[in-house]
């Protein structure tokens, strides 16, 4: 096993550039609502745009850090630059009657009890928790909810660590909005390492632990060990691979590099990989943009050489990365430096869809191209694929049957395991965006898997575990 060699490697930009002095470790340094007054660079786009991302940061989560602002973000190409538009706010993030009602209060400078009272209502409406997160994903064990996890797939257990839900800088379109308004009512989270670890001993079929949230790699190394090195505990041998789910590889990569506890993260993953776990990191990266900085590319390699790898997914987001040639260039330099292309997901049905939402048809020709120019290294990623309430459902393509042109769709993961790799058909639809705006084609009243996943909706709304899974 390679050891973990500490290095400090600057950006493209001098390394005061993200607020340090040359020779020691950078420094993060966060922007919120309350400080976009003293984010330099916005001020050349006017009060009124200034004003808009105020209203919008009145309902959606903000926060953006100094290596995002000063090494990723062309400022000549604002606010059409695809990383200004990953982080900051815009007006149509919200429908027009919800960015007016939010505007009217800041124009006559409203008490922050009736703005904060407003946004509740608005966050409400915005569908926070969408497939069926809260009702469906809940386990149980004797009569009580497992705080801070979801389980939605037989073999996979997200796991949402109180510490880590938070981020080095918030994506605007992202689907976990609701973790980062402060309503506790909107948030999973736990602080139990010994209730998850007790929940999946008792699951022998379950395979796969995902550590997710916001991002667990905010979390200070000591926060983190005692979940992960639970996990090597004898009656957990059953549970082979450790996910991690981060942004921090490209929004702040001295988290593998500089930062205090760099080498110590590092060391965790080599002791979990030595100890026969395969550790995957699933990197969420959007844009090529933000692979560009030798320290990404540093802590790439860093991370590689402790024997866990690196799989890359995103979503397709509009103004963002919706062309085949912007996803051809990401897939190719993720080939070159060693990680895996995973995923090319639909934006969900929830938060700022009403700007970043790319029709189902289009998200499938875009992936089309984007699969024409590459090789097969790169053609690992699944995709256009909805994370919808019944599961995983890929768009395998566009046909004409018998006359009817449909989308041909399988589940790649779902919430009964028969259901998956098998093909359905819908109706070809130019504008639906999610899998509730489908119809059957070929007449049918239901697709195949509606009734059994309405019947799953009728029960108490916890995810209902096969009592012979635990019994195995």
């Amino acid at each position: 096993m390679t050891t973990v060699a500490k290095r400090s490697i600057p950006g493209t930009r001098p390394a005061t550039a993200a607020g340090t002095q040359d020779g020691q470790a950078p420094k993060l340094q966060v922007f919120t609502d309350r400080h976009l007054d003293k984010i330099e660079p916005l001020k050349r786009l006017g009060e009124e745009a200034l004003f808009e991302m105020k209203v919008v940061a009145s309902v959606l989560p903000f926060r953006v850090n100094n290596y995002v602002i000063e090494n990723l973000i062309d400022w000549d190409r604002a606010p059409d630059d695809p990383i200004f538009a990953l982080t900051f706010p815009q007006r149509d993030m919200l429908d027009p009657e919800m960015y007016e009602q939010m505007a009217e209060l800041h124009r006559r400078e409203a008490p922050k009890e009736e703005i904060t009272a407003l946004a509740w209502k608005l966050r409400h409406k915005l569908n926070p928790h969408p497939a069926g997160q809260m009702e469906m994903n809940l386990p149980e064990v004797n009569g009580e909810t497992v705080e801070g996890v979801q389980h939605k797939y037989r073999e996979t257990a997200l796991f949402f660590p109180s510490q880590g839900q938070t981020c080095h800088s918030y994506c605007t379109f992202c689907f976990r909005w609701a973790q980062f308004v402060g309503d506790k009512d909107l948030k999973i989270a736990s602080k139990e390492a010994g209730q998850l670890l007790d929940y999946l001993a008792e699951r022998p079929n379950l395979t796969d632990l995902l550590m997710t949230g916001g991002d667990p790699m905010v979390m200070k190394t000591k926060h983190l060990a005692p979940y992960l090195e639970g996990l090597l505990d004898p009656r957990l041998e059953h549970v082979q691979t450790v996910r991690i789910g981060t942004k921090a590889l490209s929004f702040w990569p001295y988290r593998f590099v500089t930062d205090a506890d760099a080498d110590e993260l590092l060391a965790l993953f080599e002791r979990l990989v030595e100890s026969g776990k395969h550790v995957a990191v699933m990197a969420h990266i959007n844009h090529y943009q933000e692979m560009e900085n030798p320290i990404f590319r540093e802590a790439v390699r860093r991370i590689r050489a402790t024997g866990a790898e690196i799989r890359t997914q995103s979503p397709l987001i509009k103004h963002i990365n919706d062309s085949g040639e912007v996803w051809a260039r990401m897939w190719r330099e993720q080939v070159r430096l060693g990680m895996i292309p995973y995923y090319m997901f639909v934006e969900r049905d929830t938060g700022a869809k009403y700007r970043f939402e790319v029709p189902l048809a289009e998200a499938h020709r875009i992936y089309r191209d984007a699969m024409k120019r590459v090789s097969g290294l790169a053609r690992t990623a699944r995709g256009p694929s909805m994370s919808a309430g019944p599961g995983k459902v890929e768009i395998q393509g566009v046909a004409d049957i018998q006359g009817e042109k449909v989308f041909v769709l399988r589940f790649v993961q779902g919430r009964n395991p028969d259901w998956v790799q098998r093909p359905f058909f819908a109706k070809y639809d130019e504008e639906a965006t999610w899998l509730n705006e489908l119809t059957p084609a070929f007449g049918e009243k239901k697709f195949f898997f509606e009734d059994e996943y309405e019947a799953m909706q009728a029960e108490s709304g916890l995810m209902v575990i096969d009592a012979a899974e635990v019994e195995a």
